[in-house]
């Protein structure tokens, strides 16, 4: 048995005491040393922790000396089970998880956004007397990659062309006198619905998404 400081009992009773219960220790493993430092290997059976080890670090300050427990710690061996790679809460939040009273701070470098005044005319294809509406007086406003994400998720989404409810429809939203175009440069592509009765109302909608209570699906009688 590799015990190079006749140190086993020693370091197991250390992570005994560690642990609080002999269940959570299993055999010795070995030992790793480095000239007067030994880290002492045993099974870890301790929930959650699978294939992760016990380590007590045992040093000796020369030969004649008695060991001494410096640190007792769970390491993952080789075959552990470890958590997942860490993700930052951006990379995480899905639609829907942002509730009541909950704060999502935007970072100071968020492609989607520009500074305010960046919202220029040439950007935007706005004459000046549109830069108000669009929101030049914000501190920061739509970028062109951030206009870009939302018109692609929006149009591949429920309340695109390409919805089953859209694609039974007989005429588009963008006919409907229920249709109220959004501000900005993308008015030419989307817009609210205002129909109390529709399945989108109050949603943003393309102008070629469509439902059944387009305002001019009259019904013809006799």
């Amino acid at each position: 048995m590799n015990d190079p400081f006749n140190a086993v009992e020693l370091a197991r009773s250390a992570a005994l005491e560690d642990a609080g219960d002999e269940k959570f220790i299993g055999k010795f493993i070995g030992a790793e040393t480095d000239d007067r430092i030994s880290t002492y290997l045993f099974e870890s059976f301790v929930a959650g922790y699978t294939g992760w080890r016990w380590a007590v670090t045992v040093i000796k300050v020369d030969d004649d000396s008695a060991a001494t427990i410096c640190d007792v710690v769970l390491l993952p061996g080789e075959d552990a089970l470890l958590a997942p790679e860490w993700i930052p809460y951006k990379d995480r939040l899905l639609p829907g998880d942002v509730g009541v009273g909950d704060i999502v701070p935007t970072s100071a470098d968020d492609v989607r956004l520009v500074p305010g005044f960046a919202a220029l005319p040439g950007d935007e294809e706005l004459d000046p007397t549109q830069l108000f509406e669009f929101g030049l007086g914000r501190a920061r406003v739509l970028s062109i990659e951030g206009r870009d994400q939302a018109s692609k998720r929006w149009y591949e989404g429920d309340r695109g062309p390409t919805a089953p409810i859209a694609q039974h429809a007989s005429k588009s939203c963008g006919s409907c006198g229920f249709f109220l175009p959004i501000a900005g440069s993308l008015r030419s592509s989307f817009g609210v619905c205002a129909n109390a009765i529709a399945p989108d109302d109050a949603r943003v909608v393309s102008v070629d998404h469509g439902c059944g209570a387009h305002s001019e699906a009259l019904v013809v009688t006799e």
